[in-house]
């Protein structure tokens, strides 16, 4: 689906005078689809009609991304994000979900975690988890350059610096050797990430990797910890958390359920979207 056809298909809820993008279709029990950095909800474009044949399905622009609202004031924390995914639930009467999460998404989904082990009355209750690359174990995660880049004070200069041909140089190197992104689909992931000035609040949005080393017990064990289904779909040519860190998961989560895509990359959702449908939903059918 091309970007301007899922931004047509969406529609906007406001939170705190921000405008939040969300897409929601289909019938069932609801899942919601948690997107990654630097990009957006757009990231689950090629299997968004077929899990939407079988689910409930709802996905957001989180704050800073995609087609939402960027606000240079706001305070990008991990804990914002699932505060503005809690009101959006609660306003929509879905109290019951599954998740299907991916990079940041992954980190937001342990956030929500955390709270359900912290809290035995924790309004939600999460039916299952899928997760898909990402950095959920500092140990294992390894950023690229220009992340590391951005993460130091001359993140708010080399903003000014980045592009299309920037995304694309860093997306070559995360994908997969025969799974790589099309110059059309590199188009319209910068499109999204540089929509309403988007460049101006990646400074602040990377601010998520500190974060990682702050809580990263406490969102550790909100994996361990957890009587929640969890399947990890990893592609296990990612630089970033691929193989490395599939197989850290499988030694410190109790009875890890573990997929491993070889030859694919940080983006299985892009790059193998048959056979990410494929494992989820085996996962989902066997609970």
């Amino acid at each position: 689906m091309r970007l301007q056809d899922w931004k047509n298909s969406g529609a906007y809820y406001v939170y705190k005078t921000h405008q939040i993008f969300y897409k929601e279709e289909g019938i069932g029990v609801p899942l919601i689809l948690v997107h990654g950095f630097p990009t957006s909800s757009w990231d689950w474009n090629k299997i968004w009609n077929p899990l939407a044949k079988k689910y409930k399905m709802l996905a957001i622009d989180m704050l800073g991304y995609g087609f939402s609202s960027k606000p240079t004031d706001f305070n990008y924390t991990i804990a914002s994000q699932v505060d503005l995914w809690e009101t959006i639930l609660k306003e929509k009467g879905i109290t019951s979900f599954h998740i299907l999460a991916h990079d940041y998404g992954d980190t937001v989904v342990q956030e929500m975690l955390a709270r359900l082990k912290e809290n035995t009355e924790y309004e939600f209750k999460i039916e299952s988890v899928c997760f898909l690359n990402g950095g959920m174990f500092p140990e294992t995660n390894f950023p690229t350059r220009t992340q590391k880049m951005l993460l130091t004070p001359f993140g708010s200069i080399l903003k000014h610096f980045m592009g299309r041909n920037t995304l694309a140089k860093n997306f070559k190197k995360i994908f997969g050797k025969h799974t790589q992104a099309s110059e059309q689909e590199i188009d319209m992931f910068w499109e999204a990430i540089d929509y309403n000035s988007g460049k101006n609040v990646i400074p602040k949005l990377i601010k998520y990797l500190n974060e990682r080393d702050t809580y990263k017990i406490r969102w550790r064990e909100a994996i361990q910890y957890t009587d929640v289904p969890k399947r990890l779909i990893d592609g296990a040519v990612d630089p970033i958390s691929g193989r490395h860190m599939a197989e850290f998961y499988q030694k410190i989560i109790p009875n890890a359920d573990v997929v491993i895509l070889d030859k694919i990359g940080h983006y299985p959702q892009t790059e193998a979207p048959e056979d990410v449908l494929r494992h989820y939903i085996e996962f989902r059918e066997r609970l």
